[in-house]
């Protein structure tokens, strides 16, 4: 298999300037390490919260912004809607820790273009890049597959897809052992408005208690990124 770096060398591309959403500064600098290998002397801007990614696209040109859907504050698909509406022009790389179908399946509904997830990053990310901004779409071909033997399968969706994209992202925090109040902290939210929000995933999902809900969240691989000590 070719590499993709030599691979995508001569696609004639312009020199992309590109964003990088992410809260973890290791994940950033290991994304960067990827693309500065290429040789192309791409611009790299870094954002480590959607708030940040905004500002950076308001103040210096960008071509491409590879967007995390875990971060706090701002959900990663509620900055995909915002750069879509503010900044059409821009592409949007999801990279994510998430290869589940329903995650890749609400990204590209808010405006993605492709969707990469963290443990293939290395081998597809540079791939990935030229193919959205250079005006395609790309999904990996796992991804693709288990989304396609879905549909064909005709299977009907998982309960949790009836949450909002809101509901989910609560949901996921509270599976990976987050508290009311942190999720209200990295979400900007009051505690009464999260636990309203609890309220109802356990309505939709009709799950009687917290632990239920953190064991279908576990059953269907919602697990979201390690808390992070405050």
């Amino acid at each position: 298999m070719a590499d993709p770096l030599s691979a995508t060398a001569s696609a004639g591309l312009p020199r992309l300037r590109l964003l990088i959403a992410d809260d973890h500064a290791i994940v950033r600098e290991g994304m960067k390490r990827i693309l500065d290998a290429t040789g192309e002397g791409w611009s790299i801007a870094e954002a480590s919260t959607g708030f940040q990614a905004l500002d950076v696209l308001r103040h210096q040109p960008i071509d491409l912004a590879i967007v995390d859907l875990s971060m706090p504050g701002m959900s990663g698909l509620e900055l995909i809607r915002r750069i879509k509406a503010e900044f059409p022009a821009v592409g949007v790389l999801v990279l994510s820790m998430h290869a589940e179908e329903q995650y890749a399946l609400r990204a590209f509904k808010s405006g993605a273009n492709g969707y990469v997830t963290k443990d293939g990053a290395a081998a597809e990310l540079v791939g990935a890049v030229r193919k959205v901004a250079g005006g395609g779409a790309y999904v990996t071909s796992s991804l693709a597959e288990r989304v396609v033997l879905q549909l064909n399968r005709g299977e009907a969706p998982e309960p949790h897809a009836a949450l909002s994209d809101r509901e989910l992202d609560v949901l996921r925090r509270l599976v990976a052992g987050q508290r009311l109040k942190d999720i209200a902290d990295d979400l900007h939210l009051s505690i009464k408005t999260v636990s309203s929000h609890k309220s109802r995933i356990q309505d939709k999902l009709q799950l009687p208690t917290t632990a239920a809900l953190i064991r279908y969240g576990m059953e269907q691989g919602l697990v979201g990124d390690p808390v992070r000590p405050s």
